[in-house]
């Protein structure tokens, strides 16, 4: 789980930099919109592992299957990285709590909205569906209507400027984006990007609707003194679009923003090669071609094969390499306790200059994968495999057993 969130929040990270750097001052808000969202989509989709793009390199690595150690669980004494993981495991029932009650008041919002799109106070204007309220509140949309104040609709005192704004909204479904931000927060609340992603969508949306108002009416000054003049001390509202929504320097410029077409295309080149290389980078899985290449290795004894290789050899031999594993490997609390049985599976390389490198986890259980990478981090250089008298990189696969003591 703290893999999954720290590769989630990576990726939304550089998604995010690469907005800020290439997009955010330009005039592409259709793209912008597409963007983000894909953004949001694939870091959290891509971290799940369920597609990845096969690579093999043509020349082959010499690939080495281990027996496998195997440790007993009442042995290992507890130490500080699984009291830290103690820790992480009593707040997971926080995070849970946190995530109900934001899972409640999103409800509670929902409910909100859709008694009031049953309000009977409703008329049509340009059709759109116009809900009338008692509330203090500036225009704001939701889902296929938009709720005024009552009183200042009967005095005419909502221009049509506003009504094209929020109608906008309506058209481009910005409240299934809004819905979409508000589930992921959920889930998500514990990453601050979140955060900053919902609130440049909802500014995208508003540069959106600005632009839709202002090629209907083509009065961009007087759109941009509007909008300053109709600002008040009036509510807003959650999950709704609200006309008031950063109403800042930025957002009255890019209304009169020039763009061009040959930048923006430029750009969106630019934007696409490095998120086909990000996603490409992050989803990439090597697969060694050993074909006759490989050996078999049973009770600490080589079987060799025709090839040429001669494997890389831990300083002492095998035999120390398991003890090595044995000695260092440290067991969680949790699953000594309760006795238990499991089996994971690691792969490493052997490089060139005898480190390791690659170290991956195949196969996990309990989160002892994690242990298995800091403990083959430890280990000393080994003397590399060679072919030909040349030093080779050779990747090897080792099976963990966790053995419960009856």
């Amino acid at each position: 789980m703290i893999t999954y969130l720290f590769k989630s929040g990576l990726l939304l990270i550089v998604f995010f930099a690469v907005y800020k750097l290439l997009l955010e001052n330009e005039r592409m808000f259709r793209f912008n919109r597409a963007y983000l969202l894909a953004s949001l989509v694939f870091s959290f989709v891509i971290p799940l592992q369920l597609f990845s793009f096969k690579t093999s390199f043509e020349t082959g690595i010499n690939a080495f299957q281990l027996e496998g150690v195997v440790i007993k669980t009442s042995r290992v004494p507890l130490n500080e990285t699984y009291i830290l993981k103690a820790v992480l495991d009593n707040l997971i029932p926080l995070y849970v709590v946190v995530s109900i009650v934001l899972a409640f008041h999103f409800i509670l919002n929902l409910v909100s909205f859709f008694r009031k799109l049953r309000n009977k106070e409703t008329r049509f204007v340009s059709g759109v569906k116009v809900i009338l309220t008692d509330e203090l509140v500036l225009p704001h949309s939701f889902w296929n209507a938009v709720f005024v104040n009552k009183t200042d609709f009967e005095m005419e005192k909502i221009p049509a400027e506003l009504l094209v704004h929020e109608k906008t909204h309506l058209e481009q479904r910005h409240t299934l984006d809004i819905l979409f931000l508000e589930i992921l927060k959920i889930i998500f609340w514990i990453n601050p990007f979140i955060y900053l992603f919902k609130k440049t969508i909802k500014l995208n949306h508003e540069f959106l609707a600005d632009e839709a108002v202002n090629k209907q009416f083509g009065e961009v000054k007087n759109y941009q003194n509007l909008l300053l003049d109709f600002i008040s001390q009036k509510n807003t509202i959650a999950l709704a679009s609200n006309i008031n929504y950063l109403i800042t320097k930025k957002r009255l410029l890019m209304m009169t923003k020039k763009e061009s077409q040959i930048k923006n295309v430029l750009k969106i080149c630019v934007v696409s090669a490095v998120c086909t290389f990000v996603l490409f980078t992050f989803s990439a899985k090597s697969i060694a071609q050993s074909n006759d290449n490989t050996k078999v290795q049973k009770d600490f004894k080589v079987s060799y094969d025709t090839t040429s290789v001669n494997e890389p050899q831990y300083p002492g031999g095998m035999t120390e390499f398991y003890k090595f594993i044995g000695k260092n490997f440290k067991i969680p609390a949790e699953v000594s306790k309760n006795k238990i049985a499991t089996k994971i599976k690691m792969q490493f390389m052997v490089e060139k200059d005898g480190s390791l490198s690659e170290i991956e986890v195949v196969k996990d259980a309990y989160d002892l994968g994690e242990e298995a990478i800091r403990v083959l981090k430890l280990s000393p250089k080994w003397i590399p495999g060679s072919e030909n008298g040349k030093p080779v990189r050779v990747m090897y696969s080792l099976p963990i057993t966790i053995q419960s003591e009856k």
